[in-house]
């Protein structure tokens, strides 16, 4: 079987649109603004129970706009401890820091997502050549195992493009140690479908539960949990599910480097390009306002999450986003937009534009690791062939945490009331 042929019935096309959010910054805000009077105490108190897709809880469903930045991390622990002190929103900042963790960790050791990249692939194959493995796999991933729970969260996924964050454990959980899933095929799986996928929160989360994070902690799915913290939707029985975790056996990820800041944008008022992915989606806030913008381009590198189909509306969605993103930077700066083909080479399409705009600078928010990374790093020779010089530009919230994100999250979570003060978020 081909990897163009491995596609999930309950997978890409079968994407209920409706429970789609919208992709603007706007929605993003007004989501915020609707959750941030529970982010104190009520989201402490109730946030690791998963009451349903459709049910109304207590978890802040922000994700998919802070992983696309058309709401900002400050943004949204700002909004929570003008409601709230300090310590009644302590589990809502945490887990907003949380993803600033990540990123800065995979930043440091970059061969670990690249390590991934090869395993989805050398995973692939082991399915072609081990038919049992392949109808686990099916199953698991068509939401036919047998196991309610699994079923049920594999179903949601594929429809809303979105998981409870305890659900995610779970699935995760039961994919490794009940199912004997490779882990990699796991993350893809999620990668493929999650609005608020990530490179590294998704990859590293895999990673932590089949204890290849923090070495040698795994993360074990049990059913008197799962029953608790769904509130009863679900009863597995306890021998339906692994009684045990054994942690995945790799070679430990390479010494924590954090990488050089990026070189400053020149302030001699030369005309830039503005390119905008999915890593950013706020280009305003970047510290522009002083360069000449002369055009801006988007570039969606979301079909690069994986060899195999991504869903449709991980497509759309990041689509939708980089829309929302172009028209406001293009508003802001008085200049068009353009949506670049994302099918050809970056390199090509950039210099391109960049020969239409006049322009021999092209200017875009940091990429961490992952798919447009990858994709612009891959232009970089076009772009030094055609004469046009790149410029990254860090925000200061990744500046104040990655360099802290060296070993476990507790190291960055014992400074977070200096980064808030840092941050002018205290």
């Amino acid at each position: 079987m081909t990897e163009a042929s491995r596609l999930e019935p309950v997978a890409s096309a079968h994407a209920d649109p409706t429970q789609t959010p919208a992709a603007t910054r706007a929605a993003g805000l007004a989501r915020l603004d609707a959750f941030a009077p529970k982010a104190g105490r009520i989201y402490a108190a109730d946030r690791n129970t998963d009451y349903g897709p459709d049910a109304d809880d207590s978890v802040s469903h922000l994700s998919p706009y802070l992983r696309h930045r058309l709401v900002l991390e400050p943004e949204a622990i700002a909004a929570a401890l003008s409601r709230h002190s300090v310590n009644a929103a302590e589990k809502f900042v945490q887990e907003v820091v949380w993803r600033g963790y990540f990123k800065g960790w995979l930043e440091q050791r970059p061969s670990v997502w690249s390590d991934y990249r090869r395993r989805v692939r050398a995973d692939l194959g082991r399915l072609d050549a081990d038919s049992a493995l392949d109808a686990r796999y099916r199953a698991a991933v068509e939401g036919r195992t047998g196991i309610a729970c699994f079923d049920a969260w594999a179903t949601e996924l594929a429809a809303t493009g979105y998981l409870h964050n305890h659900a995610r454990m779970w699935t995760a959980s039961i994919w490794l140690f009940t199912l004997g899933l490779p882990w990699s095929l796991g993350a893809d799986w999620f990668y493929r479908h999650l609005l608020d996928g990530d490179p590294a929160s998704n990859t590293l989360s895999w990673r932590w539960v089949a204890g290849l994070h923090t070495r040698g902690k795994t993360y074990l799915a049990r059913a008197d949990n799962i029953a608790r913290f769904t509130n009863g939707r679900f009863q597995p029985t306890p021998d339906s599910l692994a009684s045990d975790a054994p942690a995945l056996d790799e070679p430990a990820p390479p010494p924590a480097a954090m990488p050089a800041a990026p070189a400053p944008l020149p302030s001699d008022g030369a005309p830039v390009g503005l390119l905008l992915t999915e890593e950013d989606g706020h280009a305003e806030s970047l510290g522009l306002d002083g360069a000449t913008v002369a055009g801006v381009a988007t570039l969606s590198a979301a079909e690069h999450r994986s060899p195999l189909a991504v869903s449709a509306a991980v497509v759309g969605f990041t689509g939708d986003a980089l829309a929302d993103a172009a028209a406001r930077a293009a508003a802001h700066w008085n200049v068009t937009a353009e949506t670049l083909p994302a099918g050809v080479q970056w390199g090509d399409a950039l210099a391109a534009w960049a020969q239409r705009l006049g322009v021999t600078r092209i200017v875009t928010a940091e990429l961490p690791q992952g798919p447009a990374r990858e994709a612009l790093d891959t232009a970089q020779p076009t772009l030094d062939a055609a004469g046009l010089a790149l410029y990254r530009i860090r925000r200061p919230y990744d500046a104040a945490i990655w360099p802290h994100a060296t070993a476990g999250f507790f190291k960055v979570k014992k400074r977070i009331p200096k980064l808030l003060s840092e941050l002018s978020l205290a």
